[in-house]
């Protein structure tokens, strides 16, 4: 296993270990929270956590969690959610969020909205000062509207090109059956709670990866001294 991914590991176990018996979980998408939902899964296996139910945010995170033996419910059948783990794409030093690199920034932001305690678990290249200057913003839109969209987000001096599809011809589907458009605004986004509401009000536009005073904790997987480590941030 190379470096990197044993960061993420660490990090899964790490937020895997603040999981108590009871709890409804936020399971969240991508690398990093597969590996979390694998480790809680080995946990349930051994018997050492009992009794919790997941809730996913994408349809890639239901299916691992089923084939794993979680119990599971969906978003609109609970009212509160104890604990929700998700990775990011980017993080900066006032825990603002770029999420949506696996275009289910949608149900993500539903999930950790609910939560009572979210943890994000990021090895330490997603760390940045400044968010946009090297990942782009998803911004989920009605397949009808990208156009007009588009044009908008150039009025904010936002740069946006359909995502397209790697293994397929046309661009991603997003699980609401909606497209995304990605993001470049010049010299990065200086002040994300006053872009995420501009752009959330464009019409046509769902939903944007921009994560806005939701994180309480972030747990970042780091080397030191060729030995992997985790350390939790302090918010700055």
């Amino acid at each position: 296993m190379d470096l990197q991914n044993q960061m993420k590991q660490a990090v899964a176990l790490a937020a895997v270990d603040q999981i108590q018996n009871g709890m409804i979980l936020g399971l969240g998408s991508g690398s990093t929270a597969a590996l979390m939902i694998e480790a809680l899964a080995m946990k349930i296996k051994s018997g050492e956590i009992k009794d919790v139910v997941g809730v996913t945010t994408s349809f890639q995170g239901e299916v691992l969690a089923s084939e794993l033996g979680i119990p599971l419910k969906s978003l609109s059948a609970v009212s509160e959610i104890d604990l929700a783990i998700d990775g990011a794409d980017e993080v900066d030093t006032k825990f603002q969020l770029i999420k949506g690199g696996g275009a289910c920034h949608v149900q993500e932001k539903l999930v950790a909205a609910l939560a009572e305690k979210f943890i994000v678990v990021v090895d330490s290249t997603k760390l940045v000062e400044k968010l946009n200057l090297d990942f782009k913003l998803p911004v989920e839109v009605l397949p009808s509207a990208w156009k007009q969209v588009q044009k908008t987000l150039k009025d904010l001096e936002g740069e946006g090109n359909l995502r397209m599809a790697q293994k397929k011809a046309g661009p991603v589907v997003t699980d609401q059956g909606n497209l995304i458009l990605d993001v470049t605004f010049k010299n990065g986004i200086a002040q994300p709670e006053l872009l995420e509401s501009q752009i959330n009000n464009i019409p046509g536009v769902l939903e944007n990866g921009l994560f806005v005073n939701m994180t309480d904790e972030v747990l970042v997987g780091k080397v030191e001294n060729d030995t992997v480590a985790v350390e939790s941030l302090n918010k700055i």
